[in-house]
């Protein structure tokens, strides 16, 4: 086939003008009114196997699809046996930060986006003997460090601005600094909600 006739010679052309349109860059159609930026004050709360995340979150909403997020939060944790100890508790303070991507324009409906938390813990630990009795005993302290994927909806209620948004993440908690006997890390799940007003 003649590659000189002219639907191919402007093919490529073609292909990069629907890229423009689809990117919102084409010359062609008028530009959308802009959504105006928001902030938004919410509650957050997550549960995973091993512990509760209570916390307030303030987002950043812009773009249409897109949001920041900051969290100041509590971690309650309850490892069990499920650390590196026979038995480990604790909590801690900390906060994150975040992205989400919206698939619809006035951040409602799904979104996708990442996280990562930073926890202050101190954490208590026991070793037992087959019998169950108590060997030995301790306080470590330990600096997390938890990125996280996550993934949920957001339910406008009403139009005054208050929504609620369930969630669920899963990612991994790292010990980035330990003082004192190691204790648990690894892959995490966490199932959570938000409420709040934009």
């Amino acid at each position: 086939m003649n590659m000189k006739q002219p639907v191919f010679r402007f093919l490529p052309v073609f292909l990069l003008a629907i890229c423009l349109d689809r990117a919102g860059l084409s010359a062609q159609t008028p530009a959308e009114p802009a959504i105006p930026a928001r902030l938004g004050l919410a509650f957050e709360f997550q549960a995973y196997p091993t512990g509760l995340i209570p916390g307030v979150r303030a987002d950043y909403y812009f773009g249409a699809r897109h949001s920041l997020s900051a969290r100041a939060g509590y971690n309650w944790v309850r490892h069990g046996d499920q650390g590196v100890q026979d038995n480990e508790w604790g909590d801690g303070f900390g906060g994150s930060l975040g992205y989400r991507y919206f698939f619809r324009d006035g951040w409602t409906t799904w979104f996708l986006g990442a996280r990562s938390d930073a926890w202050a813990n101190r954490m208590h630990w026991e070793d037992k003997d087959a019998n169950g009795q108590v060997t030995g005993s301790g306080l470590s302290k330990i600096v997390v460090v938890q990125p996280t994927a996550e993934g949920g909806y957001l339910f406008p209620l009403g139009k005054n601005g208050w929504f609620i948004a369930p969630s669920v993440a899963f990612g991994v908690e790292i010990n980035v600094k330990t003082t004192g006997a190691d204790v648990g890390e690894g892959a995490i799940f966490l199932l959570g909600f938000s409420v709040g007003k934009r």
